[in-house]
């Protein structure tokens, strides 16, 4: 097992290579110098989607949603408190399906809010429907992140 990671910075979407020892320690990227762990989710786009899912080596929590959906915006909240509590063993994400509709539809995206893990590009787990702060880590913790 490698004793470095690869993060995808949030902000310029560069490919980082991290120590597993210093995950923890506000680690910042080599290109942009940003944080690379912001304790708030990524907002995806078609241009950083694939990578933000492919080139992490931590699982991405990708939270498919719609501007619309009043269950996403109830949602919002708890899904961005989430994210300080998982941060950084899992990267948390957004995806806005009425922006980027061919990656909800590649994805097979049917219900919003939906949830969905990804480890190594590949989606590994999914719920639909709106959930609390403590349900969304209880559930991304029992998926083996």
């Amino acid at each position: 097992m490698s004793d470095s990671k690869h993060i995808v910075c949030p902000h310029c979407n560069a490919v980082n290579r991290i120590p597993e020892a210093r995950m923890r320690d506000n680690p910042k990227c080599g290109k942009c110098h940003q944080p690379l762990f912001t304790a708030h989710p990524v907002e995806l786009n078609g241009a950083s989607f694939e990578k933000q899912i492919s080139r992490n080596d931590i699982p991405v929590l990708v939270d498919f949603w719609a501007p619309w959906c009043g269950p996403c915006k109830m949602m919002a909240p708890a899904f961005e408190q989430a994210a300080a509590q998982l941060e950084p063993n899992v990267r948390l994400a957004k995806l806005n399906t009425e922006n980027e509709q061919a990656i909800a539809a590649k994805f097979r995206i049917q219900s919003i809010p939906t949830i969905a893990l990804f480890k190594n590009g590949k989606e590994i787990a999914r719920q639909p429907g709106a959930m609390g702060t403590s349900d969304i880590v209880r559930w991304a913790q029992s998926q083996g992140v």
